[in-house]
């Protein structure tokens, strides 16, 4: 008789008290990562709603792990898509789509964080959708 092992990953669902299995899947997406605040000069003038109509936290943004994706990479990750971000240092973890980003980029996602943190530019990182 042979013993089979199962290890389930459960992770805290933000919003609720229940637990949640995460899947990443095997296919990775390589895009160049860039950070950006919720302040007027980077966003629309109402810099604390994203475009998917989700209300930041005023003191603490970044809390809410939510990026934005450029136009061509829209298509693939709609609102609410869950991904992950491999080899991007601090910037590793598990984000929610919310926002999207000025036409001009191609092939990026950015990261909100929060105002007084250093802007980055990461090139070449690897990504991938989580199913729940």
């Amino acid at each position: 008789m042979k013993l089979i092992i199962l290890i389930i990953l459960l992770i805290p669902n933000r919003l609720s008290n229940s637990f949640v299995i995460k899947n990443v899947t095997n296919i990775y997406e390589y895009v160049t990562v860039t950070t950006y605040t919720a302040s007027t000069n980077e966003t629309d003038s109402t810099p604390l709603i994203t475009a998917s109509g989700f209300k930041l936290d005023s003191l603490n943004p970044a809390k809410h792990k939510i990026i934005a994706v450029s136009r061509d990479l829209k298509s693939k990750w709609k609102f609410g898509t869950k991904v992950k971000i491999f080899n991007a240092g601090i910037y590793n973890g598990i984000y929610h789509v919310a926002d999207v980003m000025n036409k001009r980029f191609k092939n990026t996602i950015d990261i909100l964080i929060n105002v007084d943190d250093k802007p980055t530019k990461l090139h070449n990182i690897k990504i991938s959708k989580v199913y729940q």
